[in-house]
């Protein structure tokens, strides 16, 4: 007598389908602005309901950052470069940031996100916690191993370190201030350096 039939394994059947609506959600940010990037569309380009999305996700905003935070986690090593040169790698990982904006479909996409968790306290809380939890710990290791060899003081914490590297060039974009280049991104890191040196 044949085995009765394996009943559908519904936990990996949810996984597929959660995945398909982050891959959808990624595929669709990049082909159209932020405002086209609808739960419908996401749920149609995914093959799911939209009450398959509400049910995981709140909103269109938290759906597209948990897609950036998969894309970042099954990206590949996100440690940074440790040449032993701090200001060195600081510059490369500047310039890559840099490059990023300069893409205006990113870009554009970033300034839609940036006023959604201005606005929205638990979307603010996702991006802390699946995004920028994850940066925070790179930069953390990259800085620990500079303290270990005296480039950055002891008293100096991960995230004001962080906040040196990066805000410069954040405060720029958002404000149009200034050209973003990498000579610019080049300023920034020995600028941060300096700052962060042990006194």
């Amino acid at each position: 007598m044949p085995p009765a039939p394996r009943p559908p394994d519904a936990a990996r059947r949810s996984e597929r389908a959660r995945t398909a609506v982050l891959e959808a959600a990624l595929a669709l940010t990049a082909e159209r602005p932020y405002p086209q990037v609808t739960v419908e569309a996401v749920a149609a380009r995914a093959g799911v309901s939209k009450a398959t999305i509400y049910r995981w996700w709140p909103s269109r905003g938290a759906v597209v950052v948990d897609a950036l935070a998969h894309r970042a986690r099954t990206g590949g090593d996100h440690a940074l470069p440790d040449t032993g040169e701090l200001e060195a790698d600081l510059a490369l990982v500047l310039r890559a940031i840099v490059d990023e904006l300069a893409d205006e479909t990113w870009s554009s996409l970033l300034r839609a996100l940036t006023v959604e968790t201005l606005l929205d306290e638990g979307l603010r809380g996702q991006v802390l916690e699946t995004i920028f939890a994850p940066q925070l710990e790179a930069f953390g290791a990259r800085f620990a191993a500079a303290r270990a060899v005296g480039q950055v003081g002891e008293g100096v914490g991960d995230l004001e370190a962080l906040e040196l590297v990066v805000a410069p060039v954040f405060h720029r974009w958002q404000q149009g201030s200034g050209p973003l280049t990498h000579s610019y991104a080049d300023g920034v890191a020995a600028r941060a350096c300096r700052a962060l040196a042990p006194a």
